[in-house]
């Protein structure tokens, strides 16, 4: 574990020395851009994407197609309103049930599964986000950074990653204190919690993004009122996101004057919100036996019909206790109910393939990828299940429709190189393979994957050429010897 944060603070000298990293895809920093501040949006972006890297190396950053799109879809709808075009932004949901969210530098938006569960509506969710976008956009580490002259951004990136990722992955204390002392004593009220004054403004420009994206403005200030009530008064225990976003009876009394400028939005939930709650709360159970307790509780207090929501958790837990007979009842009564839910149909085929019945599970597939065309969380499964049923030649082809309109992740470059290696196209395999190593920053792995690509024997000229302007492209970015 020490080995991993010393990899991060390392990390954080190599990107402040102005080394050049390679973005995700395509997409690469401009080489030798002016910076007008202590450091540039591109840099700020290439902190971020480090500090991501090294939580999902540690594991705690929950890999679930559906819930990362959904989450992506909500944030998004803030993005488009807060007109920021110097930021990508990119959220994702963290394994912890304690209730928190953190902005990161370069627009990385984490959430705590705990965190959703707690919320009450999609709006408070919305304007969690919200808050942790205005973060971003008003660039509050590079401005907290700027505002003490005794100060450098390198110190203020390794404390707020060294303290974030220890936070989430259990480090001790001894630990703890030695990434505070690497990072020349920054205290963690300064510098991850931010200043107050920070927290005053995101409350305030957030709530703008919130209204405008269609949700109740007043949803911020109901959710820091939850998280004053879960304090107690004068308990010793507090909720991780007071902690990280400090608040008294003014700000929320501040948050709730704001919200009130605007007309009140009386917006009902999507099925998104409702289903993608208690798919994260069967996810993030202790158990699985504790799992089918809460759904089987809810059902005995209540008379059917139940909504379709808890019914699906209710199928998710049958599928994590293996009681498959049950789920593939319920999942298919949903489906039957239910034709334009994306996660009725990957819960069907999920099933149908648990319980072996294969070309039945690729036939709904097969449907859903019709009716929802490029939907990322249907072709992600859809491919694995073709993996499974020895097709990799149609696994490869949709998986490329895909990623040819949408800028992969490192998940969908490997599984796409996996498919093309099972396939036999161990070019395009390789190329592929480049890639992933390029999302994932590991540049020298990705030129040894590009000779390998250009070596192979079967490599038409087209390939060539393009292999050989990627090979070109990504060099440049290599540190000169």
């Amino acid at each position: 574990m020490k080995q991993f944060f010393l990899l991060i603070i390392v990390s954080m000298i190599f990107l402040a020395t102005g080394q050049p990293v390679i973005a995700a895809g395509n997409d690469l920093p401009d080489i030798g851009s002016a910076a007008d501040s202590m450091i540039s949006t591109d840099q700020e972006y290439q902190i971020g994407r480090s500090v991501v890297k090294g939580l999902i190396s540690a594991g705690r950053i929950l890999d679930d197609a559906m819930l990362k799109d959904y989450v992506e879809e909500v944030g998004h709808k803030i993005v488009v309103n807060a007109h920021d075009g110097q930021h990508r932004f990119n959220f994702f949901v963290v394994k912890d049930n304690g209730i928190n969210a953190f902005a990161l530098p370069g627009g990385f938006i984490g959430v705590n599964a705990g965190l959703i569960l707690e919320t009450e509506n999609e709006s408070e969710l919305a304007g969690v986000l919200a808050h942790e976008v205005a973060h971003v956009t008003q660039r509050h580490v590079v401005r907290r950074a700027q505002a003490d002259q005794k100060s450098q951004i390198l110190s203020t990136a390794a404390l707020v990653a060294g303290l974030l990722i220890a936070a989430t992955t259990g480090a001790s204390g001894d630990m703890t204190q030695a990434i505070i002392m690497a990072s020349q004593g920054f205290s963690a009220q300064q510098q991850i919690n931010h200043t107050r004054a920070n927290e005053y403004e995101a409350d305030r420009v957030g709530i703008g993004f919130l209204a405008a994206s269609g949700f109740n403005p007043r949803s911020m200030a109901d959710f820091f009122g939850t998280m004053s009530r879960l304090s107690g008064s004068g308990g010793s225990w507090m909720p991780e996101y007071l902690r990280t976003h400090p608040m008294e009876s003014s700000r929320i009394a501040e948050a709730g004057n704001r919200a009130a400028q605007y007309p009140l939005i009386d917006r009902q939930d999507s099925d998104g919100y409702l289903l993608m709650r208690e798919r994260l709360r069967v996810l993030s159970a202790d158990s699985t036996e504790d799992a089918l307790r809460y759904y089987r509780d809810y059902a005995r207090d209540r008379p059917a019909p139940y909504p379709v929501h808890m019914r699906y958790g209710y199928a998710l837990a049958m599928m994590g206790r293996n009681q498959l007979p049950d789920a593939l009842g319920t999942f298919k009564q949903l489906l039957d109910e239910r034709q334009d839910i994306i996660a009725f149909h990957l819960g069907y085929a999920d099933a149908l393939e648990a319980s072996g019945q294969i070309a039945d599970a690729l036939a709904i597939y097969e449907n859903a990828l019709r009716l929802f065309p490029r939907n990322i969380p249907v072709t992600v499964a859809f491919a694995k299940s073709l993996m499974v049923a020895g097709n990799p030649a149609r696994a490869h082809e949709i998986l490329l429709d895909l990623l040819n309109n949408i800028p992969p992740t490192a998940e969908q470059a490997r599984l796409i190189a996996m498919a093309a290696s099972a396939e036999g196209d161990m070019a395009n395999a390789h190329y592929y393979m480049s890639e992933y190593h390029v999302i994932t920053g590991e540049l020298p792995m990705a030129v040894d994957q590009l000779k390998m690509a250009l070596a192979e024997p079967t490599l038409e000229s087209v390939q060539r050429s393009r292999f050989e302007a990627r090979l070109t492209e990504i060099a440049q970015y290599l540190p000169k010897r």
